[in-house]
């Protein structure tokens, strides 16, 4: 099973990248180009099996769908330190560091089935639903060589301290990526012509890879280690309940639960080449409880859903700080909010045309700022264009633009676990200070095939 999903893994999720904490806004052309609203607004089979089970009640065909999409991140890291710091009579020292990661691909499979006289509809889907991932390279500009020697020409206005090498306390090169494949199998019933109920086992495959790894206890004379990729697999289920009325209202709401993991279980190495101390991590997937509510006539689609999503309970989020070796326990999150609206118009034939917006509170607390290092995928608000053109009744092809920006600068202190105390849990550096801003940009492909009755 772990080797299929790996395959799984590098056939539909070779890379994805969150928008709301670590959790995809939407899945697929269609439902992204909507904000991601689809729990009680079923527009494609896509948005209908991620967010709400029982929502593929309403169609009555087989329908194939694969979406591709080409995704942009530009985050920026930034720190800096008083003067006085480094030595005394040393400058104030800061800087930036952007990501150099480039293009991720972000891909999407759905299939449903259907019939006009059933009260049964099935699903399965292969949907990327969350992830994160930075490439921030070491800093080249600083105040010494690899001996000690001073540095002439070093400007300590354009020189980022958290990317100095670790044996001058920095953390050089930093670079994560994780990615969640989740694999669903969706079952509705009708309970009647308006009221629907659905359910949703589902099967996952993770993989998370840092460098350095801050799970691992430091070494006081090699530092943090870095990590290979560690996988593992976890499961869940999501239920939900669809009311459609005669009259285009409808309601809708679903509880995914949190999808429990095994161990990350890491493989390290020294920066000098030498092995490291294994490390274990379990990091689970947190529940996620969505309210929707959409209105459709002859001319217009309206979704609008409000999402929970439970960081606060979760394996891997709820803890922070150090242990008492060095290592982080956890990233410490909040829970989040989430409001997702769209809007289809469908006066023009054959050619829809869409428009969404998703806001996604920040789960990250400022005095834990530092923690999030390499988890800086946090979006404040998403905007979304989209369309679609049905070439005939078989064929449809949707895409969408997005542009997703954090609100303003996430910002908190430098840390470090040998100053932490009663009176500093975490480790605190006075006068000095970290922070992490970013903006997306997406174009995605969708083609939708509706088999012929």
């Amino acid at each position: 099973m772990k080797k299929l999903l790996k395959l799984a893994v590098v056939l539909f999720t070779t890379a994805s990248f969150a928008q709301a904490g670590h959790i995809m806004q939407g899945v697929g052309a269609v439902n992204m180009s909507m904000g991601g609203a689809s729990t009680a607004q079923p527009l494609d089979i896509s948005g209908a099996l991620q967010w709400n089970p029982a929502t593929i009640s309403v169609f009555d065909n087989k329908i194939l769908n694969f979406d591709i999409g080409a995704f942009f991140s530009s985050p920026e890291l930034s720190s800096s330190l008083p003067a006085n710091m480094m030595w005394q009579g040393s400058p104030a020292v800061s800087g930036v560091t952007k990501d150099d990661r480039g293009v991720s691909p972000m891909p999407a499979l759905a299939m449903v089935w259907g019939k006009e006289d059933s009260k049964h509809t099935f699903g399965v889907s292969a949907f990327g639903i969350s992830g994160f991932g930075v490439t921030f390279p070491q800093e080249t500009s600083l105040p010494a060589d690899i001996n000690g020697n001073p540095n002439p020409s070093w400007n300590p206005n354009d020189s980022n301290p958290i990317n100095f090498p670790q044996n001058m306390n920095g953390f050089g090169h930093v670079e994560s990526d994780y990615m969640l494949l989740q694999v669903g199998l969706a079952w509705a019933y009708e309970i009647s012509d308006n009221f629907s109920i659905g359910i949703q086992p589902t099967i996952n495959y993770a993989a998370l890879e840092l460098a350095p790894n801050p799970i691992s206890s430091p070494s006081p004379t090699k530092g943090y280690p870095v990590s290979d990729k560690a996988s593992a697999i976890g499961y869940g289920a999501q239920f939900g309940m669809f009311y459609n009325s005669a009259s285009g209202f409808k309601l809708g709401a679903s509880y995914k639960t949190a999808q429990t993991f095994d161990d990350f279980e890491f493989k390290n190495t020294y920066l000098d080449g030498s092995s490291a101390p294994d490390a274990i991590f379990q990091m689970d997937y947190p529940a996620i409880l969505s309210f929707g509510a959409g209105y459709s006539n002859e001319t217009i689609d309206f979704a609008i859903d409000y999402r929970m999503v439970d960081y606060e309970n979760t394996e891997g989020f709820e803890a922070k700080g150090w242990t008492q070796t060095g290592s982080v326990q956890g990233f410490g999150w909040k829970n989040i909010d989430i409001v997702s609206v769209g809007f289809q118009y469908k006066g023009i034939e054959k050619l829809p045309l869409r428009i969404g917006y998703t806001y996604s509170s920040n789960p990250i607390d400022e005095e834990l700022a530092f923690y999030s290092i390499p988890a800086t995928a946090v979006i404040a608000n998403a905007f979304q264009l989209g369309f679609g053109y049905h070439f005939n009744d078989n064929f449809t092809l949707n895409g969408v633009y997005h542009h997703g920006a954090s609100d303003g600068k996430t910002e908190g202190q430098l840390m470090n676990p040998m100053m932490a105390s009663a009176s500093n849990p975490y480790g605190a550096i006075p006068g000095t200070k970290v922070g992490y801003e970013m903006t997306t940009d997406m174009i995605m492909l969708g083609l939708t095939y509706t088999f012929s009755k």
